[in-house]
């Protein structure tokens, strides 16, 4: 596995994206909303990793929920994997607790699911396949 992105909560998008535009020198390659997750993503490139902007669409959106607890920041690390089935089949046998443990299409043409982050030091772990 590899680190695919960081998931960056944040409660203003066009202020978000100048902001990590100044700081990257560049404009993001991609936006993508997300309906099934009231989310709009937006994607930075780096050379081997990306910065993923998570901006609620929805007042019920676990972004929304997450930034009222903690406010804007890192939300998520992403890791890439060949083999999503495999991978959850392997870490469950580690005894690592899922939010979701069957896969379900996320942004950027990917399946995803969430490790629990009570299971991960208070991270919260999203496994990505290419589809």
């Amino acid at each position: 596995m590899r680190i695919e992105h960081i998931g960056i909560a944040v409660k203003q998008e066009d202020a978000s994206v100048a902001l990590f535009s100044k700081l990257l020198g560049q404009t993001p390659y991609k936006t993508e909303e997300v309906p099934s997750e009231g989310v709009n993503t937006i994607f930075f490139g780096l050379d081997n990793i990306k910065l993923e902007l998570l901006h609620a669409t929805l007042p019920e959106s676990t972004i929304n929920k997450f930034i009222s607890r903690r406010g804007e920041g890192i939300h998520h690390i992403a890791l890439s994997t060949e083999d999503i089935h495999a991978e959850i089949k392997r870490l469950k046998a580690l005894g690592f607790e899922f939010v979701n443990e069957t896969p379900k299409p996320g942004a950027d043409q990917k399946l995803i699911c969430f490790l629990h982050p009570k299971s991960t030091n208070g991270v919260l772990v999203e496994l990505c396949q290419p589809v």
